[in-house]
């Protein structure tokens, strides 16, 4: 059976992108799935991410920016495509009246 678009996991995770307030991204955190669902849906997620953050800093010994926005891997890319062409649809709409 064909899965939903954004839900492409690796054996028993599901992956996320993750933008931070200061604009950087990070591509295909992984998260396990059976963290996720349920009434919360994707929201655990983030404090897991965070969590993931927090012990990469200590590590590290670099801090790291707040999360600003979590999607699942690929997400981005498909919103970006529908805006595109969304705004080709319009331009082409003007166009006619002209």
């Amino acid at each position: 059976m064909a899965r939903k678009p954004g839900t492409r996991s690796v054996g028993e995770f599901v992956l996320f992108d993750v933008i931070y307030e200061d604009g950087t991204m990070r591509s295909n955190r992984r998260v396990p799935a059976d963290a996720l669902g349920g009434l919360d849906g994707d929201e655990p997620a983030r404090a897991i991410i965070e969590a993931q953050d927090r012990e990469i800093a200590e590590k590290s010994g670099l801090p790291r920016n707040r999360i600003k926005s979590i999607h699942r891997a690929g997400e981005i890319a498909r919103m970006a495509k529908k805006e595109k062409e969304k705004t080709e649809r319009k331009a082409r709409k003007v166009g006619r009246r002209g």
